[in-house]
């Protein structure tokens, strides 16, 4: 199988495909023209949008990984939203289609975090080591078709890189402010 695999390259996702599969790696800006013929896209930390042509080229071929529990909070900086939202917190493995995050949902999980993941730092570091998880023990079903995909529904946020400025004053001490200190909706 040869997976096109865009993002974070050292992480334990990316080792564990690459292990199995012909994978080719980049976090750069992707170009129809320089693609080969692969099996599967899986998008993991991408910081750049596909192009429609990139996603009908390889239209239901696309996963993205997304640490959030979707619809909610898709776009940028679903942790720190779910948390000054109170919205659920969790992770979502979905196909890409030409909206931001709107896919339909392949796999979910909610996720509780214990008393000492309480900072927005522990956090982040659980979801994304969730979600790489749930990947995993999920690979064949994902990457052989196996899993019924769900169309998103219901109540849905999103969020713009810019949308933090709005609520930078809540960060008080940056990646390690206090998950409580978020829950404040009528601060923003």
């Amino acid at each position: 199988m040869n997976i096109l695999f865009l993002g974070y390259k050292n992480c334990k996702l990316f080792n564990f495909l690459n292990s199995l599969y012909d994978v080719t790696h980049t976090e750069e800006k992707i170009n129809i023209d320089d693609c080969e013929d692969f099996d599967w896209v899986i998008s993991f930390g991408y910081r750049h949008i596909l192009k429609k042509d990139f996603i009908s080229r390889f239209q239901r071929k696309i996963i993205n990984l997304h640490i959030s529990y979707l619809p909610y909070n898709r776009g940028c900086d679903p942790n720190i939203w779910s948390f000054v939202e109170d919205t659920p917190k969790g992770v979502t493995i979905h196909l890409m289609d030409e909206g931001i995050d709107t896919g339909d949902i392949l796999l979910q999980k909610i996720v509780q975090f214990s008393e000492s993941e309480n900072t927005l730092s522990s956090t982040y570091q659980r979801l994304v080591e969730e979600i790489q998880d749930l990947f995993i023990e999920n690979n064949e079903a994902l990457l052989y078709n196996e899993i019924k995909p769900t169309p998103q529904s219901g109540e849905s946020s999103y969020h713009f890189a810019k949308d933090l400025d709005k609520i930078k004053h809540l960060l008080v001490d940056s990646w390690e402010t206090k998950t409580s200190e978020l829950c404040l909706k009528e601060q923003i």
